[in-house]
C-alpha cells in the first residue's frame, strides 16, 4: 500500500543528518554520546512510521544524505539525492480527499519513507535555489552541514557558534604574529 509523505522542512533536514549522522558526530567528537531524542520531530512521514523509527534508521538516511551536502560537486549532489529517491521508491500521487484533488508524493515501501522525504527536501531545495545553498561547516573540529538561507549566498557555518569560534582563533593567530619578535 502506497504511503503519502512529503519534503520535511529543511531545518529538520539539517537536524537530522547533524545530530544522527555519523561524520558530523565522530568530527565533533561525540560517537559515543546518545541520540537525541527523536519523538515529536516533523519528519514528512505519518506519525504512525515516525513512532517507531529507531536511532540505526535515523543514522542510516542521515549518512546517505550527507554526500548530497558535503561533495562540492554539483553533479555528484543530484546524483546522490536521485539515488536516495529512486530506492525509497518516490513516486508522485495525485489523491481525491474530501471532493479536494491533492498532489503529494508517495512510497510503497513504508519502511524507505523516511529517506524519500529527507530527499524530497532537498530535491525541493536544489529545485527551488540551486545547488550553492548546501554545505559543511568549514570550522575546525565540526562537519555539520547546513542549508544557506542568507540573502548575500555566502555561509560557511553551520552556526553563529562555529563562526564566532573561527573568528577568536584567527583574531588570536594574527595576534600571536604581530607580538611574536
Amino acid at each position: 500500500m502506497a504511503v503519502m509523505i512529503q519534503a520535511m522542512a529543511p531545518a529538520v533536514l539539517v537536524d537530522l543528518v547533524n545530530e544522527w549522522g555519523t561524520v558530523p558526530r565522530a568530527v565533533a567528537g561525540e560517537q559515543d554520546h546518545p541520540f537525541p531524542p527523536a519523538g515529536g520531530l516533523p519528519l514528512g512521514i505519518p506519525d504512525e512510521l515516525a513512532r517507531d523509527l529507531d536511532d540505526d534508521t535515523l543514522q542510516d538516511v542521515a549518512d546517505r544524505l550527507y554526500p548530497a551536502f558535503a561533495t562540492g560537486v554539483p553533479h555528484e549532489c543530484a546524483r546522490q539525492v536521485t539515488r536516495v529517491l529512486v530506492s525509497a521508491g518516490v513516486s508522485p500521487r495525485v489523491t481525491v480527499v474530501d471532493d479536494d484533488v491533492v498532489a503529494g508524493w508517495s512510497t510503497d515501501a513504508p519502511e524507505r519513507a523516511l529517506a524519500g522525504a529527507a530527499a524530497l527536501a532537498i530535491r525541493d531545495h536544489l529545485g527551488r535555489n540551486g545547488f550553492g545553498r548546501l554545505g559543511t561547516c568549514t570550522a575546525r573540529n565540526c562537519a555539520d552541514v547546513y542549508i544557506d538561507a542568507s540573502p548575500t549566498r555566502d555561509r560557511r557555518y553551520c552556526s553563529v557558534t562555529c563562526q564566532n569560534r573561527a573568528r577568536a582563533a584567527a583574531f588570536r593567530s594574527r595576534r600571536a604574529r604581530t607580538e611574536s619578535p
